[in-house]
């Protein structure tokens, strides 16, 4: 069964016969000539008098149920687009329109609590993607000559050339929504035959939340929270990218930033300020680069560091001896769980003696969809018929004992650790995962989508 979500839908047609009347018959226009009305339909669509209700041949073409009410759902936001997108071209008057239908459309992003906003070419439309809860969905298409309209608008108030089209450029704006400030990181990209453009949504939701609202399982949490009581240490937070370390690292420093303690980050870029926190900003046009701020940052007489990422031999050692000199060191890596994190870290050349001696928890993770509350799975307006709505934490947690260390320190095979693990009925993420599956809270396919093992 074909989707229409890529296809040219007339908004104006909805207005013209009563969205009313297409609503209630789960009918949508898709577009309609001097002989011709197109509609799509799905199994449950009224169809008995359709063919006397429009003065038209009629050609059908059939879709899913929850595509067809993901259409119908929004219907007076997406009519508005569609007349400002309309107005914006065939009036030709670029400000009036334009900056009108930005709003509009990073307000639905909100709204809909999206993260990210794509903007892109798809044969002769421009597509407007939202991704809400981790996945990508066309929201909005419209014809392709809006295209340059849009752009341009966006690298004007982002300071960025509106003329340069060959090269990637990076950009920031901030836009008031209903009464808060909403920054919004712009990325634009050269393809074959346009650009694609995405726009990051720093709304600070995330930061909202704490270690209490990541959906960890109650005796994870407890693990974790236990290991933030340390002094001195290296934690890290494993996971591939969009695994949800940021929001996890950034809800412990909330957790430890209190008066008794001086904290400094080390980001690229930062993704949410924190008023109380010392927050470094990587910027490599000035010289302020990851080793420059990673070479000083012990002067600062920090209680904890907190690095972005440990990508290589410098930023780990660097970690590593801070950890070993009375700070407690928080950073994020690239791995794809908990013991393969060691094999990362000892993948950087690290010094084994430096890694048993300093690090003390490593914490594993992936975002696993949640069965929708309000419909209870069965697809609805809130979670754009998806039948899931937000997200929750499955991880596993390893502390390192004196055995995980001395393992560590003579260079053991890393399948000796897993052997060990088992011995101690290690829980580990595809458990936590099951758990979750047990509670309801997910399903399997979920689950399965982001374990690779």
């Amino acid at each position: 069964m074909k989707s229409i979500l890529k296809t040219f839908i007339d908004y104006s047609l909805f207005e013209k016969y009563g969205k009313e009347y297409f609503i209630n018959n789960k009918i949508i226009p898709i577009y309609e000539d001097n002989i011709y009305l197109k509609i799509a339909v799905c199994s449950n669509s009224n169809l008995l008098t359709v063919k006397d209700d429009f003065d038209k041949l009629i050609s059908y073409q059939e879709i899913n149920e929850l595509e067809l009410l993901f259409i119908l759902s929004n219907l007076d936001k997406k009519i508005a687009l569609f007349n400002l997108a309309s107005k914006s071209i065939f009036q030709n008057s670029f400000e009036k329109y334009i900056s009108d239908f930005l709003e509009e459309v990073l307000l639905f992003s909100v709204e809909l609590r999206a993260s990210d906003i794509h903007i892109e070419r798809y044969m002769d439309l421009i597509l407007f993607k939202f991704r809400v809860d981790g996945r990508l969905k066309t929201f909005f298409a419209f014809e392709y000559d809006f295209f340059k309209y849009i752009s341009s608008y966006i690298k004007l108030i982002s300071n960025l050339d509106i003329t340069q089209v060959r090269i990637p450029l990076d950009g920031r704006f901030s836009l008031l929504i209903n009464e808060k400030n909403f920054d919004f990181r712009v990325s634009t990209m050269p393809t074959i035959d346009s650009e694609s453009i995405v726009l990051r949504v720093l709304d600070n939701k995330n930061i909202n939340k704490n270690l209490r609202t990541l959906g960890l399982s109650s005796n994870l949490l407890e693990i974790l929270n236990e290991s933030l009581k340390l002094t001195q240490g290296l934690i890290l937070i494993s996971g591939p990218t969009g695994s949800g370390k940021t929001t996890t690292l950034y809800s412990i420093l909330k957790e430890l930033d209190s008066e008794e303690k001086k904290i400094i980050t080390v980001e690229d870029p930062i993704e949410y300020k924190i008023d109380s926190i010392c927050q470094v900003a990587i910027n490599n046009k000035i010289g302020l680069s990851f080793e420059l701020v990673l070479k000083n940052i012990l002067r600062q007489d920090p209680d904890v560091i907190f690095i972005g990422e440990v990508r290589d031999k410098f930023s780990l050692d660097i970690a590593l001896q801070a950890s070993l000199t009375g700070h407690l060191v928080i950073a994020s890596i690239h791995a794809n769980n908990a013991v393969e994190t060691i094999s990362r870290l000892v993948d950087l050349d690290a010094d084994p003696f430096l890694i048993s001696s300093t690090l003390k928890l490593i914490m594993a993770q992936r975002l696993v969809l949640n069965y929708c509350n309000f419909c209870k799975a069965k697809g609805c307006e809130k979670c754009n018929f998806t039948k899931y709505y937000d997200r929750s934490n499955i991880a596993e947690i390893l502390r390192i004992d004196e055995k995980i260390s001395s393992f560590i320190f003579k260079k053991s095979d890393i399948n000796e650790i897993k052997e060990y693990l088992k011995t101690i009925k290690f829980k580990t993420m595809l458990d936590d995962g099951k758990q979750k599956v047990e509670e309801n809270i997910t399903s399997l396919d979920e689950v399965y989508k982001v374990i690779s093992y």
